[in-house]
């Protein structure tokens, strides 16, 4: 996988609507994305609509991207996250997203995607076993189902603002997990 300098500079060259520079990005990031979609909506086909929607997404938005000292695949995962999250909330509520209406040709990610994608999904899973269960299955719910902070708060029986605590915390412990 490119270095952060590498994807950044993929990124701008995207936002001037260089193509070789997206089929480089979508090669580079199309594994994690895939399965960070998956694992929101816990449905393949779906979870290949919404990995097309997220590189049109990327596509139109990349001039949005702002070199933060952030990692650019952070601005990658929310750009996908949030797009599984707003077709959660479209499931449950009963409406079709208008990029639903039609029939949309789909490219599957091949096995070498496919092998990424469940080797970056492993390395989820074993760094939210070092998460107390409770705080794992609070952000689970936060920032895979959709789940409101004071849902959340209710859910667990706590202040809002503890949750907040849990929630930030819980992500700067899998942040650390996860770079190294």
């Amino acid at each position: 996988m490119p270095d952060r300098a590498e994807i950044e500079n993929l990124i701008a060259r995207v936002s001037l609507g260089d193509r070789a520079a997206f089929a480089a990005l979508y090669d580079a990031t199309s594994g994690k994305l895939f399965a960070i979609c998956l694992s929101v909506l816990k449905n393949r086909p779906e979870a290949e609509d919404a990995l097309q929607d997220v590189y049109l997404r990327i596509w139109h938005k990349a001039d949005r991207y702002a070199v933060t000292g952030h990692s650019p695949m952070t601005w990658l995962i929310t750009v996908a996250r949030n797009l599984c999250i707003d077709r959660l909330r479209a499931r449950r509520s009963g409406q079709v997203a208008l990029d639903d209406a039609g029939p949309i040709a789909e490219s599957r990610p091949g096995p070498e995607a496919v092998s990424v994608a469940a080797s970056e999904s492993r390395r989820i899973a074993a760094c939210f076993e070092q998460l107390p269960q409770d705080r794992a299955a609070a952000v689970r719910a936060a920032y895979l189902e959709g789940a409101s902070y004071q849902s959340l708060a209710a859910r667990f029986d706590v202040p809002l603002n503890t949750m907040r605590t849990w929630l930030r915390r819980s992500l700067i412990s899998l942040k650390e997990c996860l770079s190294t």
